[in-house]
């Protein structure tokens, strides 16, 4: 909610919107408040104050969401709830990823405990979904500072305390150059060194918990400013495009996944953002599209989640990908009559796969074009329900480094047919052009059967491939 006599514009180095939050003292009551609303006020001055969310305007505006099931609760609360205690990690991000220095706040109250270790948490710096610093509330009486690197956890400190349900928490976590510190209700329970994240946006996590979050707020006043100022986009403006990419036309602010039916065209315009950039599997796509429907002229911008699902039959005309996160697409349904369709278009920065195909049927790709990616075009090895998957690839050009073009499933019956293939940089012919696999339902990584072409699964001559 907005309240510009009470919070000033903040500088432009501050880069992030200007969602405000309203006072919490009117709606805290008894002693046990009053030890929150101090913490709240100790916080550093407004003036320096870059964002801040209370979630009374009933949206989550500005968030981006990456497993679990969240809804801003319109009861009057105004909170933010993860409400599925059965997920394994579920996070919503805000902010910029070239934070550096900065305080986040937030009131966190823990409403349900699942199985397996659970905890509700507030983080800060996190430049993907698994590298950040974490303020966590253990259903084990216990409060712990850590620094999570790709998933692995070291415990910088922390105490015994009770953790209830119930029951809201005011975490605060102060990031300033390599130190890190954490208290809850304005106590410090720890503080360490640490060098796992430089730069990072601000997080709400839970781990196999339901809960509640509010009043998020980030300050840069409590740490020494940065040398260098973040070189990031300023809101309302759309950032340069990626060479051989086109301008966009505008730009789309993605709050949540955008079902679609029938026709998108997009107009060249840019959709941002959703996700984290990473290649966690559990992130939500930008674009769920219905059986029949067609995505057209869109330019989708990073982090872009999963990108795009296709339940069923679908058409991808003139998409694009400026840095792929989990998988630009993914083509499901269980028909093998299905047809997919992705006309023109490029992606870039595709670490793991570019399109995902997990579904049956037929997937044709033509004239499109790839920079820097780990394969191309994989039928799912370790699905769990499988089917002989096709893929038709046409007037692609791929700019290394890259790893492989398609990988199919040999004992499947997949089958992949190449031609006007180039690629770019590889002098040494490093990338593999058809990788075969023995795939599997039991969730394994499946082992290579083999490369091609052998015109059984790998269908293309040696003059099908160009290199340049």
């Amino acid at each position: 909610m907005a309240n510009p006599s009470k919070q000033p514009s903040p500088p432009r180095s501050a880069l992030l919107s200007g969602r405000r939050r309203t006072s919490l003292i009117a709606a805290l009551a008894g002693a046990s408040a009053a030890v929150v609303v101090a913490a709240m006020l100790a916080a550093p001055a407004s003036a320096a104050t870059v964002f801040t969310d209370d979630f009374n305007d009933g949206n989550a505006s500005g968030w981006s969401k990456s497993g679990g099931t969240w809804a801003v609760v319109t009861d009057g609360s105004g909170v933010l709830q993860q409400s599925n205690s059965g997920s394994e990690l579920a996070r919503e991000f805000a902010g910029d990823s070239g934070w550096t220095n900065y305080t986040v706040q937030a009131r966190v109250k823990p409403v349900a405990w699942g199985a397996s270790a659970p905890f509700v948490a507030l983080a800060a710096r996190a430049s993907s979904s698994t590298t950040f610093y974490r303020l966590a509330l253990l259903n084990t009486n216990r409060v712990e500072l850590q620094a999570v690197r790709s998933g692995a956890v070291t415990v910088l400190g922390g105490v015994s305390r009770t953790v209830a349900t119930g029951t809201f928490y005011t975490l605060r976590i102060v990031v300033s150059g390599s130190t890190v510190t954490g208290s809850v209700d304005g106590a410090q329970v720890a503080t360490g060194t640490s060098t796992v994240s430089g730069t990072g946006r601000i997080g709400l996590q839970t781990f196999h918990a339901s809960a509640s979050f509010d009043d998020v707020l980030v300050d840069s006043s409590a740490a020494p400013p940065t040398t260098t100022p973040p070189t990031t986009t300023p809101p309302g403006t759309t950032p340069p495009p990626p060479p051989g990419f086109p301008t966009p036309t505008g730009q789309v602010a993605v709050n949540g996944t955008i079902p679609v039916s029938g026709v998108l065209d997009g107009g060249l315009r840019r959709y941002c953002c959703i996700g984290d950039g990473s290649q966690e599997e559990s992130q939500d796509p930008m674009f769920d599209l219905a059986a029949g429907a067609t995505l057209a002229n869109v330019i989708i911008g990073a982090p872009a989640g999963d990108g795009v699902h296709c339940a069923g039959p679908c058409t991808l005309r003139n998409v694009w990908w400026e840095d792929v996160g989990e998988d630009a697409a993914t083509f499901r349904g269980t028909s093998a009559s299905f047809t997919f369709l992705v006309d023109g278009g490029g992606a870039r920065s595709a670490s793991d796969k570019v399109f995902q195909h997990n579904g049956a049927g037929t997937l044709t790709i033509r004239n499109f074009q790839v920079q820097t990616f780990g394969t191309f075009y994989r039928s799912c090895g370790n699905c769990s329900t499988q089917f002989q998957r096709n893929v038709v690839i046409t007037g692609l050009t791929a700019t290394t480094p890259g790893g492989r073009i398609v990988g199919v499933n040999s004992n499947f019956g997949d089958t992949a047919r190449l031609s006007n293939i180039t690629i770019v940089n590889d002098p040494s012919r490093r990338v593999t052009i058809c990788q075969k696999y023995i795939g599997n339902d039991q969730g394994d990584e499946p082992p290579t059967n083999g490369v091609g072409p052998d015109n059984t699964n790998c269908f293309f001559a040696a003059s099908d491939i160009t290199y340049r």
